[in-house]
């Protein structure tokens, strides 16, 4: 089965080793550097209908003014976590996502009408998108 030097085969080379070194050690770098990249990806690269924010209803653009502002917010709800359960939204780690009411004049309740942003700082987010079917299709907003 094996041929030559038993020795050769079973104990590796001293180059062979630094190989397997450079080898784990490259794929771990590669590892970080695109790790963060490869999550980016899953807003930049979304496939979702833009919408430009001066398009939007009026009481949409002042929900995204006070999402950019920190509030306050005329509903307990608004700020919570956004579960995208729906899946229509890019996949991202659970609280990446959070929801906005949008009034709708007229109505009693919080209505269908809602702004979504994902983002490490809530003031600052990375994507919003807006549906006006309470989560049933989305639209990013262009910023």
């Amino acid at each position: 089965m094996f041929q030559g030097n038993p020795v050769e085969w079973a104990v590796p080379s001293a180059a062979a080793k630094v190989l397997k070194k450079l080898g784990l050690a490259s794929l771990m770098a590669l590892a970080v550097l695109t790790g963060p990249a490869a999550q980016a990806r899953g807003v930049v690269d979304d496939p979702t209908p833009m919408v430009a924010l001066s398009s939007l209803p009026k009481e949409a653009q002042q929900t995204q003014r006070l999402i950019r502002a920190g509030g306050p917010f005329p509903y307990a709800k608004d700020g919570t976590v956004f579960g995208n359960r729906e899946r229509l939204l890019p996949r991202r780690e659970r609280g990446f996502y959070r929801e906005y009411t949008v009034r709708t004049p007229g109505e009693r309740n919080r209505g269908a009408r809602r702004i979504v942003c994902g983002g490490r700082q809530p003031t600052e987010p990375e994507a919003c998108f807006y549906t006006d079917d309470h989560y049933a299709s989305f639209k990013r907003i262009a910023q």
